[in-house]
């Protein structure tokens, strides 16, 4: 059994009885912290020490709702302006989605999950869609994961928009990835049961993706009111609201994860907290396509369990949070509204929303929990303890420099080097091939 000491920082908890611990060791062992002790108590050999002394150690950030494919946008010119919400899929997103390749799928996941080292995010939950190479592309994305070394939930999102055979092809990858990843047993891989969202998703394809997601004992992970067109097409096609639609369908439940949820009702939001249906808010997003901003407190209040993501914008969860706060302040009016409940998101439910999608528990560093951290670069310039944290932590580590990032007891990064079997200025080079061929079809 391979033992790894994170030694000498001030160790934040995080869970629900967070605690900050200055001058503590994290003690791994394989691919679980086994103890957290101060560290002049610490003794005996280790079979690795990272040093942490004057740094803040966390655990690694999680990322609950996150695409992958759309790093190659990034510099796009060639789509149409867009007036709402339906056209920025039409012009953009669909029109990217069909134009990858299985090679495109790797290395648009490559690119990011890189990032996400150097940021401090060891765990994502990935949305994935090429309609045009549908089998194989959660593999091939899997590939990237596992060389970067962090931990990912992934599903391909099945849609009728591309036509029968095309939705049939992505049922088929979902349940083939869900079998191999029970098959294989790798506690940095799991799979949910993708799904688009319920406008472009007919009662056939909804229906046999609800049986196949039954017959492996899958979650879904959708997209859900992220605009009024699914809501005006709920209501028009299906004759209900689209929470209405999925429950009656089977698709919510503890083990699913509805990104979005920005034009829900308060009954809709009964709903999901009845059913233990996770929601994750991507406020960056939100503003970008200005579609709005979700209630989260409405659903906070009635025990919905909310978390973070950021839907391909960004793999710095620091960012994010910030951004979740201040548009919480514009939309209530209120400076003070909901500072703890907001943190609360990334920092306490993004790991409860994680936990329920790997076979090891994520987010904490206590005993048992997933050997995950991150070791911030921050001296703080004023007491940082149990009841200063949150401040600290998004008007200070929010911003600061990610050192060292661990994944399943794996340094994936030290001192800002990155310990990976990659070459970052070639990825980014063939990165920058397969986007000027993408450009050339879209």
């Amino acid at each position: 059994m391979a033992t790894l000491r994170v030694k000498g920082g001030t160790v934040v908890t995080l869970g629900e009885a967070s605690r900050v611990l200055p001058e503590h060791d994290v003690i791994c062992r394989d691919d679980r912290v086994e103890a957290i002790r101060p560290t002049r108590e610490v003794q005996g050999a280790f079979d690795r020490t990272v040093e942490a002394s004057g740094r803040v150690v966390m655990p690694g950030f999680i990322n609950a709702h996150m695409h992958f494919y759309s790093t190659f946008a990034r510099g796009l010119g060639k789509a149409q302006p867009a007036r709402d919400f339906d056209q920025v899929l039409r012009h953009l997103w669909w029109r990217l989605d069909k134009a990858l390749t299985l090679e495109d799928c790797y290395y648009s996941a490559l690119v990011p999950l890189i990032q996400a080292v150097r940021a401090g995010t060891t765990t994502l939950i990935d949305h994935h869609a090429s309609p045009r190479a549908v089998r194989g592309s959660l593999a091939r994305v899997a590939e990237a994961v596992d060389q970067t070394g962090v931990r990912a939930c992934l599903c391909y999102e099945v849609s009728d928009r591309d036509g029968g055979g095309v939705a049939r092809e992505g049922i088929e990858e979902n349940a083939a990835w869900i079998e191999e990843v029970q098959r294989r047993g790798n506690p940095r891989l799991a799979g949910m049961f993708g799904l688009h969202a319920s406008f472009t998703v007919g009662d056939e394809t909804l229906d046999l993706a609800v049986a196949e997601a039954r017959r492996l004992g899958a979650g879904f992970h959708l997209h859900v009111a992220e605009g009024p067109v699914d809501q005006r097409h709920a209501l028009a096609f299906h004759e209900r609201r689209v929470v209405d639609r999925l429950e009656k369908a089977g698709v919510l439940g503890p083990r699913t994860l509805l990104a979005h949820c920005i034009d829900v009702t308060p009954a809709e939001m009964e709903t999901l907290a009845r059913t233990r249906t996770a929601v994750v808010h991507n406020p960056q997003s939100n503003l970008n396509n200005a579609v709005g901003m979700a209630d989260v407190a409405g659903m906070q209040d009635r025990g919905v369990l909310v978390g973070l993501g950021t839907d391909g914008m960004t793999v710095r969860m620091g960012q994010e949070v910030r951004t979740a706060l201040f548009v919480r302040h514009l939309r209530e009016g209120n400076p003070s509204a909901g500072f703890l409940e907001t943190v609360a998101l990334l920092l306490r439910h993004n790991a409860q929303i994680a936990s329920r999608c790997f076979d090891v528990p994520v987010g904490v560093l206590a005993p048992g929990f997933a050997a995950d951290l991150a070791v911030l670069d921050y001296c703080p310039p004023t007491p940082l303890d149990d009841d200063s944290f949150p401040g600290h932590f998004v008007f200070g580590l929010a911003e600061a420099e990610v050192v060292t990032t661990i994944c399943g007891g794996r340094v994936l990064m030290e001192d800002r080097r990155l310990l990976l079997d990659l070459d970052e200025a070639e990825v980014a080079a063939k990165a920058r091939e397969c986007a000027a061929a993408l450009w050339r079809r879209f």
